[in-house]
């Protein structure tokens, strides 16, 4: 298994993820360089950094002369969010969905039933990521970069918001249902299923958080 090393700006952007999930960061705070900074015992500097992607996808926003808040979302804005990633994931999928093999459609329907038992037990930030690496394996077989970087810089605000709300969208066995409804489109190889199947996944789930 590789190692992987972490920079001070990924564990910074891992460390305000971890505060949204505990709810020790809600919408309309103030992230404040010099605290994060404190708390964290790095310099400022990976903390600017972490802060510029973090404002990229979404996730922080900068008001001019004021600092940086974590951004209280419209209706809209979720609504938007989910389409946005549904129709690049959809699509994303649509176009390698002939990559997977017997071996990954198997770990998929495994990371379902992993999702269901996790949502059974009310482990809440499992689900969100075991969901996380479902659909990182959907989109894995595609290789344009540029799609899978919008699509990447969507991932970690609408983890935050299914984390927050899933348990009042849907039951565990609907967690299940849904999800497999993905698996068996790519197993028909059915193109337009596939893309109609993931986008309308997304947009359900952004609907009806929207709505709350």
């Amino acid at each position: 298994m590789p190692i992987v090393k972490k920079t001070y700006k990924d564990q910074v952007i891992d460390y305000i993820y971890q505060l949204l999930l505990a709810d020790k960061l809600r919408p309309g705070d103030q992230l404040k360089e010099s605290l994060l900074a404190k708390e964290m015992g790095i310099s400022r500097a990976p903390i600017r950094e972490a802060m510029k992607e973090l404002i990229t996808n979404g996730l922080v926003d900068y008001r001019p002369q004021v600092g940086n808040f974590i951004p209280v979302l419209s209706p809209k804005q979720i609504v938007d969010s989910y389409t946005t990633r549904g129709v690049l994931e959809g699509y994303a999928v649509m176009e390698s969905c002939d990559q997977f093999s017997e071996e990954e459609i198997d770990k998929l329907e495994n990371l379902v039933e992993q999702m269901e038992s996790c949502a059974q037990k009310k482990k809440h930030k499992m689900v969100v990521e075991v969901g996380g690496e479902f659909h990182d394996l959907l989109i894995s077989k595609n290789n344009n970069v540029q799609l899978l970087e919008y699509t990447d810089r969507l991932s970690l605000k609408l983890h935050v918001l299914f984390f927050k709300y899933w348990g009042k969208l849907y039951s565990p066995s609907e967690v299940g249902r849904r999800h497999r409804e993905i698996v068996e489109s790519i197993k028909s190889k059915d193109l337009r299923r596939i893309e109609k199947v993931i986008r309308h996944h997304y947009v359900e789930t952004g609907s009806k958080i929207a709505a709350l």
